[in-house]
């Protein structure tokens, strides 16, 4: 090693994967091995070994006074060997990584309300609650072969467990402090099964209250859906004004069985920053007979639309065609839909499959999941929403709500079929005319925006195996296109695979099932069983936002930002947590609170605060730009703590 190695500091690595299992057994061979070589020494051997440390190392380095070469891109997309690039694994197991990323962003409102509320909290009225069980849970969840979704299905379950056992102990927690803030000792309610329209509770109570606490550093307005039996509800704020709502049908196709409501209220909710709002819920009228929307009569062509946005779609074959941005008057043509890559078994050529880790499709173009789709309008004045039927495994709701500069495409896919024998990779794609050449960018953890280009790899030559597999990169939080004018960012709910293999489209990978192992460790076939042992079925968001190349970072970053760390509904029954005459003291009841004098800059992120041992707090500030992305959020912050 030592003629690759520019001073006489040499590194060994010590463990490996699957070797490190027990400590003494490498610490007292690595003793050894140690004291032998420097004995040596005696003999004129040159050569020194010691423990050390990444900062050790690198204080030596930077002894040495030498100039070091700056490597700005990354080691993405890596494969061991022709055909077999490791991409695949940025999409594994997209429900994990769903429920990963939304733990998350529990553990960070849990952590703030228990810095909030303080410590009492940990043992309230709701009984003893603990932010480390969580905390502890999403950290095992970052292991290379857990949120990655390269483990074996028990192992799988058993993560997911693990988060479940978190969720429990931090909505006690959260309870006790929603309850010390807004001075109430009536019963929390958590419905974690809203995102299949799932809530036994807020489906049988006529009377009820909705809290929706925001951890942002910023007020947020956020949209309510709630399965309710009732036709129509009253809904106000924590001023007691009435709040527009709505019940909508419930398309069918997402209920997965479970549940019985045939519909769901809709309003928009608001919180302060770092805060929580209460929202009174009281039931108008039973259940009357439903009446399904229509087309709206003298649509040329179907188009949903709000005051930032308009959106066309194909009368023909009912897929997404065009977008406007009515705010800065341009529109870019804009075509959507789901497709599968038939993944490689292994053949002659060489006998990699795809499998977990693995993405190798058998071919390069994929195949449409239909060409043509049913639709079905929905428009009213709180949401307007276009639902498209891909199959009977696909489906997407299309959806515009006022006050939101963003189209939200709401897929849902699984159980994915294999009864063919066929494994398969689902990938929503989005083709436009837009001249990108093979230039498109994704996010590196959230931060920093990485430029990718088509079969280039910045720092060597490469000689490109896999057309497609070979371009895919991880997608944390977005990935965009642009050219010279006007850029199209999709924002991501969960971490998935991601490319542009056409000039003006990118994809993002949806959902996989296949049906061989690709022989790096896991030892089984990717293919999820789901809750009914037919498939899993998953869901998800895309926000896509369409701006100047100028002004897209002041959308996509605050957006994104709320993806990651959304606001959290809690129900009550009755009234909820209600103002009292008479001044505010602690004990009185309070609809409205805010942990921050005031809303933090634009720019700037509150990225933690927790508790850190007695009487202290962990508070951390990011700012939320990169330079030189934005003509106003790039600029240095300061703030008055």
């Amino acid at each position: 090693q030592a003629k690759e190695y520019r001073t006489n500091h040499i590194l060994m690595t010590m463990g490996s994967d699957f070797h490190y299992e027990n400590a003494h057994l490498w610490f007292k061979n690595l003793d050894k091995l140690i004291a032998y070589t420097n004995a040596r020494q005696a003999n004129g051997s040159r050569v020194h070994a010691l423990y050390s440390t990444p900062s050790c190392y690198l204080r030596e380095l930077h002894r040495a006074n030498l100039t070091w070469p700056l490597k700005t891109d990354d080691f993405f997309p890596y494969s061991d060997g022709p055909h077999q690039f490791w991409t695949g694994y940025f999409s594994s197991r997209p429900a994990f990584k769903g429920y990963e990323r939304l733990s998350s962003g529990f553990l960070q409102i849990c952590s703030q309300l228990e810095a909030l509320a303080g410590p009492s909290v940990q043992d309230g009225p709701y009984g003893s609650g603990d932010s480390s069980v969580l905390r502890e849970a999403v950290a095992v969840a970052q292991h290379h072969d857990a949120v990655s979704g390269t483990e074996r299905q028990h192992v799988a379950n058993d993560y997911a467990r693990q988060l479940a056992k978190g969720w429990d102990s931090c909505q006690v927690l959260v309870a006790n402090a929603l309850s010390l803030l807004g001075g109430t000792k009536d019963p929390l309610v958590f419905c974690n099964a809203l995102n299949i329209s799932v809530c036994p509770f807020s489906e049988t109570t006529a009377h009820f209250s909705v809290i929706l606490y925001n951890p942002l550093a910023w007020g947020v307005t956020w949209p309510v859906r709630l399965p309710v039996s009732g036709t129509s509800y009253a809904v106000s704020d924590p001023q007691g004004q009435a709040v527009a709502s709505q019940v909508s049908p419930d398309p069918p196709r997402l209920r997965g069985g479970a549940g019985g409501a045939p519909g769901e209220l809709l309003f928009q909710a608001w919180a302060p920053p770092l805060g929580f709002s209460t929202f009174e819920v009281k039931q108008l009228s039973p259940g009357d007979p439903w009446e399904l929307p229509k087309w709206p009569s003298g649509d040329p062509e179907p188009q949903i639309q709000n005051e930032y946005l308009r959106v066309l779609f194909d009368p023909t074959t009912g897929h997404l065609c065009e977008i406007q941005n009515l705010v800065k008057g341009f529109s870019l043509p804009v075509f959507q839909s789901f497709y599968w890559y038939n993944a490689s078994a292994g053949d002659p050529l060489n006998p990699q499959a795809s499998g977990a880790y693995i993405f190798r499709p058998n071919t390069s173009t994929p195949f449409p999941v239909a060409k043509r789709v049913a639709t079905r309008l929905l428009k009213s004045a709180l949401v307007q929403e276009l639902h498209q039927n891909f199959s009977a495994w696909c489906s997407q709701v299309l959806r515009l709500r006022p006050g939101q500069p963003y189209l939200e495409l709401e897929w849902t896919v699984g159980p994915i079929p294999v009864s063919d024998g066929l494994g398969k990779e689902i990938i929503s794609r989005f083709e436009t005319p837009l001249r990108t050449a093979g230039r498109f960018y994704t996010d590196s953890n959230g931060r920093q925006v990485l430029e990718r280009r088509r079969d280039y790899r910045p720092t060597w030559n490469l000689s490109q195996s896999e057309p497609v597999a070979g371009n895919y990169y991880p997608v944390n939080t977005r990935i965009f296109i642009k050219d010279q004018k006007v850029q199209l960012t999709v924002l991501t709910d969960r971490s998935q695979g991601g490319s542009s293999i056409l000039d003006g489209s990118l994809e993002l990978m949806v959902h996989r099932r296949l049906l061989n192992d690709d022989n790096r460790g896991v030892g089984e076939p990717l293919d999820e069983p789901g809750d009914d042992g037919r498939g899993l079925v998953v869901r998800g968001r895309h926000l896509v936002l369409l701006d100047t190349v100028a002004a897209a970072a002041d959308q996509h970053r605050p957006r994104a930002q709320e993806m990651v760390t959304p606001p959290y509904v809690v129900l009550a029954p009755g009234p909820g947590p209600q103002l009292r005459q008479g001044g505010v003291s602690p004990l009185t009841p309070c609809p409205q609170f805010s942990g921050l004098c005031r809303a933090l800059p634009p720019s700037l992120q509150l990225l933690t605060v927790e508790p850190r041992g007695a009487g202290s707090l962990l508070l951390r500030l990011e700012h939320l730009f990169e330079r030189g992305e934005s003509l106003n959020g790039s600029q240095p912050v300061t703030v008055d703590l």
